[in-house]
This record gives structure tokens, sequence and C-alpha cells, in this order.
């Protein structure tokens, strides 16, 4: 999915005119866009003169850095909620469940795609 790099954003409207399904638009002379509207075409990635239309796979790093410290806080709350470090533990044990969920999840979705795409 796009995410517009605001620092590279010159606020020049050619993605707000391009885009198909008017879900980009301009706030305080940057690009937005209303990502419940996206139809993740990609016309904005190759529009953008500034390159500031980014795809979301840079931003893999920062998400798991972000799910990894959630999960330390969550950890650390069962700590001094609960008493004791195992309680901790069980908080990982049922973050790692979460996440395998999460994962079963997107495989399915990718096989059920790969079908669409083999229709």
């Amino acid at each position: 999915m796009p995410w517009v790099n605001e620092n590279e954003c010159t606020g020049c409207g050619v993605c707000v005119e391009a885009c198909p399904a008017e879900t980009i638009y301009l706030e305080n002379d940057k690009a937005q866009i209303h990502m419940d509207n996206c139809i993740r075409c990609g016309h904005c990635h190759e529009i953008c003169p500034e390159e500031a239309v980014r795809h979301d796979s840079e931003k893999i790093p920062d998400e798991v850095n972000a799910n990894i410290a959630r999960a330390e806080e969550c950890m650390n709350a069962c700590v001094k909620y609960l008493g004791d470090d195992k309680e901790g533990q069980k908080c990982l044990n049922r973050l790692i469940k979460y996440f395998n969920k999460e994962k079963t999840v997107v495989e399915k979705t990718l096989e059920r795609l790969q079908m669409l795409r083999n229709e």
C-alpha cells in the first residue's frame, strides 16, 4: 500500500489529479492518501515526480520493531500486574500464538489471491 514521505513531497498535486479513485488530497501542502478508498493501483507511485509516494514494504523494519516494542510492554505489564517473571513468559507465548495466527491468515489469503490470478 502506498504512503507519502512528507519530507519528499512538494505538494505539487500531480498525484491528486492523477488518482483514478480520487483518494489523494493535499493537506498543509502535502499529499495524503485516504487508505480506505485506495484501490492499490500503484499509479501514484509511477506519477510522483519527487518519488514521495512510497511502497509500504519499506516500512517492514519499523513495523517489526513496533511489534517487538509492544510485546515487551505487554510482557513487562504482565510481570508488574501479575507478580512474577513466569507471567511475562506466558504473555510472550500468547503473543507468539497471536502472530502465528496472523501468519496463517496471511498465508491463506495469499493462496486465495493466487487462485484469483489463475482463474
